[in-house]
Order: C-alpha cells, then sequence, then structure tokens
C-alpha cells in the first residue's frame, strides 16, 4: 500500500451561527462554521410542513371556490 494516501482526520467542534449550538464531528478539514444545524432547520423542527400544507389547503379553496359558483 501506498504510504500517506488517505487524509488527516481531526476531531473537530462544529458550530452553528443561528442558534449557537456546539457538537463534535471528525473531519477532513480543522475549522468549520455552519449556517444551520438540525436543532434550527425548518425542516427538522417541523415548521416548514406547516406552511407547505396550509398553501396546499388555501390553493385547494380558491379552486373549489371557483367551480362553486
Amino acid at each position: 500500500m501506498k504510504k500517506d494516501l488517505h487524509p488527516k482526520y481531526y476531531n473537530i467542534i462544529v458550530k452553528c451561527s443561528t442558534c449557537g449550538t456546539e457538537f463534535n464531528v471528525n473531519s477532513t478539514k480543522e475549522h468549520l462554521q455552519i449556517d444551520v444545524c438540525s436543532k434550527c432547520h425548518p425542516f427538522y423542527t417541523g415548521k416548514m410542513g406547516a406552511n407547505v400544507k396550509a398553501g396546499r389547503i388555501d390553493k385547494f379553496n380558491k379552486r373549489f371556490a371557483q367551480t362553486k359558483k
């Protein structure tokens, strides 16, 4: 096998710039800062799905109101 083929791994602390959550990961980069993590992202918190459903219900009600007239 070739020597020094694989990159060097670091145990780093990643910090979310939105909510400030910190967690440990293994990475090939020495420093890492993210904009959104799983604790503050709308998909994982459940806030994103409500907006999509509300939009679909409103769209259906508008179409149904037009056929009623």
